[in-house]
């Protein structure tokens, strides 16, 4: 069958049978059906609509010459045709080319294929309303972006984000002073503010701003500690109260840039180990979310989570260093908030190397390492959860001590006791909950109360630290629990932003347009290898 024919017969054709003529010409042609392309198939199946477009419209006309009753068939078969007012994404270039509008034509992707076939399902289907990220490269620079904003505007589409866009001017003053007022005036803007030029004048108290610096934040708190607090399950222990000590001293000890002190871990604490290691396998199947069992089985493949040992924190910090950047830091026991904090603004995790007491192996009041290792460390390796304590530690520098409490309770109730909804059923993410068989249970049971995620009540809950929870905070899904602190954290009061530059490794105040500009710079660049990355992932494979 030939190409001119098949267009022919394709013309007449309802959509099934389209289809069926599409394989015929692929198996003609040498193509067979299973090494078929969609976007192949969708690309002839353009260019033939388009080749039709102005056939039909001539028969039409011809129709309504010979009987004037059919002139609205032609005026509605014009009307259906996209006018050129009411495409101001096209320009004046591709409307002179015709061959150009055939090659944009033939570059239907496979998106597009999916996105014209559900729509086809029915009338509901091809109404509704979808969610779409749309990437247009813009010949004209910013000043072909109203076009695509007219363009969304006509089809009956809205742009579902707000933006503050910082423009920059160059300008007679008194011209800069009759634009503010005229944009001021303008209804669809919420408001239009001038920035100085210079630096703006934030007196702030100090906070690291390198991880070095995090060697003057080891600040203990001193309750659970088995020398002081006699409700600890080792203050009885000697032998126990005494290895405590020499394992916090050699955490005292570590600076910054030293390798992680290796620790010798002895038959009784790696026994404490294999227990909770093999109540947590048992139960995380069942109870963990599914970002937590991904990375449990990959540390157990890595040789790092085994049964008889307990991994040390060296070979874990690498683990977590090549997936997503966070290191692991020695420290003496629990930490003021501030500090601890502060330190996952470095993606640096602070953790404790001592073993809780093997008469309290599936419960303890304090972090060890084994809420470390198996609460914490599978979470930090997955890129999304790491990006989500990096963002908590940038939110903690230089807050308030109100602030700071809130933060902390929130922390509480998300990364160490947070649960999640997963498939409709109930999962845990949260630290302490997967690191301790008890509360884990306890958490998942009736008899706790669990109330929707939301971080403006959440921050001011009460809660209590030595025995098991009573109320816990469920989010929709991991993700969701990450975008509602996100949200939470932007109406924080301090009066600037900061973040962590990847070149210098330093916690940078972005107070100064000029240090804004050089991030739009940074950010361009990502942008620019983004949109390669796209353009080459529509190259069909040779």
């Amino acid at each position: 069958m030939k190409a001119l024919d098949l267009a022919i017969e394709m013309r007449n054709s309802p959509p099934k049978a389209m289809k069926c003529l599409l394989e015929e010409f692929c198996r003609v042609n040498g193509y067979p059906s299973r090494r078929r392309s969609l976007v192949d198939d969708a690309r002839f199946e353009t260019i033939v609509v388009k080749q039709t477009k102005p056939t039909v419209l001539d028969e039409a006309r011809t129709k309504a010459n010979e009987d004037p009753s059919l002139e609205d068939t032609v005026a509605q078969a014009e009307e259906q045709q996209p006018q050129a007012d009411d495409l101001p994404y096209k320009s004046e270039e591709t409307e002179s080319n015709d061959n150009q509008d055939e090659i944009n034509d033939a570059g239907v992707t496979e998106e597009e294929v999916v996105l014209q076939n559900a729509a086809s399902e029915s009338p509901e289907a091809e109404k509704e309303l979808v969610r779409a990220a749309v990437v247009v490269h813009l010949r004209g620079g910013m000043g072909s972006l109203g076009r695509i904003l007219k363009a969304v505007e006509i089809y009956h589409g809205t742009v579902g984000v707000m933006f503050d866009v910082l423009i920059k001017v160059d300008m007679a003053r008194s011209n800069l002073l009759q634009l503010i007022r005229s944009l001021r005036q303008t209804a669809s803007f919420g408001s239009v503010s001038l920035l100085a030029e210079n630096n703006v004048n934030v007196k702030a108290p100090w906070f690291p701003s390198h991880a070095s610096e995090l060697d003057n934040c080891n600040h203990l708190m001193t309750k659970y500690e088995p020398d002081l607090d006699m409700n600890h399950p080792g203050f009885a222990d000697q032998v126990y109260r005494a290895r405590r000590k020499e394992i916090a001293e050699i955490a005292f000890g570590y600076k910054y840039g030293d390798p992680i002190p290796h620790i010798n871990y002895t038959e009784t604490e790696n026994k404490t180990w294999s227990a909770v290691f093999i109540r947590v396998k048992e139960l995380m199947t069942k109870h963990a979310c599914s970002e937590y069992v991904t990375v449990f089985k990959k540390l157990e493949e890595e040789k790092i989570f085994v049964v008889e040992r307990i991994p040390q924190l060296q070979e874990m910090s690498d683990f977590l260093r090549m997936n997503t950047g966070f290191t692991l830091r020695p420290a003496a026991g629990l930490l003021a908030a501030w500090d601890f904090l502060a330190s996952l603004a470095f993606r640096i995790f602070q953790s404790t190397q001592y073993v809780r007491h093997i008469n309290s192996p599936y419960h303890t009041p304090e972090p060890d390492c084994i809420h470390e290792l198996l609460g914490h460390m599978p979470l930090l390796v997955d890129p999304s959860f790491a990006q989500f304590s990096r963002e908590i530690g940038l939110a903690s520098l230089d807050a308030s001590d109100e602030e700071i409490e809130k933060l902390s309770t929130v922390y509480w109730f998300t990364v160490e006791f947070g649960l999640c909804k997963e498939n409709n059923e109930i999962k845990a993410y949260g630290a302490s909950l997967l690191s301790a068989y008890g509360e884990l249970l306890h958490a998942i049971s009736e008899k706790p109360v669990h109330r929707a995620f939301d971080p403006t009540s959440t921050a001011v809950q009460s809660y209590q630290d030595q025995e098991y929870q009573t109320i816990y905070y469920v989010a929709e899904s991991f993700e969701d629990a990450m975008e509602k602190f996100r949200r939470w954290v932007s109406t924080m009061s301090r009066p600037f932003e900061v973040r962590l530059s990847p070149h210098t490794e330093r916690v940078e105040v972005l107070d100064s347009v000029d240090k804004l500009e050089t991030l739009v710079s940074q950010l361009n660049t990502e942008i620019r290898h983004l949109t390669n990355a796209i353009a080459k992932l529509r190259q069909p494979f040779c």
